[in-house]
């Protein structure tokens, strides 16, 4: 199975990373095949509403030159997405968030009969990171990411949140349940 893994932090070598790389080396241990993107590497750029995406059906086209087509390929060509974040004001970190938004491209013709979405059926699942505790902090992100993965006719398998990630315990108090419970669920 190919697992295409998001990583949307600034630091590549953050706690998101080291607790998304856990969890790949699990994969990766029993067989499976895992295509890590960290987002700080390319070039995405802003969705700026123009729709011209909407006319193109047959591809997920987008007028802006960039290296989001190329990441949406990767994902597209993918059994299971993960997605990964550190929490930022209650959402995605500013890296992250252009893809998501950017994702507007990869479906068409939204709420008619002729609704496509080259994400429809894929698994997806949600890993964020968070200095604080989970409660009235992220109970935000879990809804965003669902009705996102709605849109795109996707599947969430599973919302794993991480906290009291901080430098004294960069793994948070329940790093080592999440990866083992996404394990479980994703593989």
């Amino acid at each position: 199975m190919k697992i295409t893994t998001l990583l949307g932090s600034p630091r590549k070598k953050g706690n998101t990373s080291a607790i998304l790389e856990q969890f790949e080396n699990v994969a990766v241990s029993n067989g499976h095949e895992i295509d890590r993107i960290n987002i700080t590497g390319y070039k995405i750029r802003g969705c700026i509403g123009c729709d011209t995406c909407q006319s193109i059906i047959d591809k997920p086209g987008c007028i802006l030159k960039d290296d989001t087509l190329s990441i949406f390929e990767r994902m597209i060509s993918s059994d299971i997405i993960v997605y990964s974040t550190p929490l930022y004001v209650w959402s995605f970190a500013a890296q992250i968030k252009p893809l998501i938004d950017r994702q507007y491209c990869l479906v068409k013709n939204f709420g008619t009969a002729q609704y496509r979405s080259f994400l429809k059926d894929k698994k997806v699942a949600l890993l964020v990171t968070c200095g604080g505790e989970s409660e009235n902090n992220a109970d935000l992100i879990p809804i965003i990411f669902q009705r996102e993965s709605d849109y795109l006719g996707c599947t969430v398998i599973g919302t794993y949140i991480v906290q009291l990630c901080t430098p004294e315990n960069p793994s948070g108090t329940n790093s080592d349940e999440i990866v083992q419970q996404m394990s479980k669920d994703i593989l």
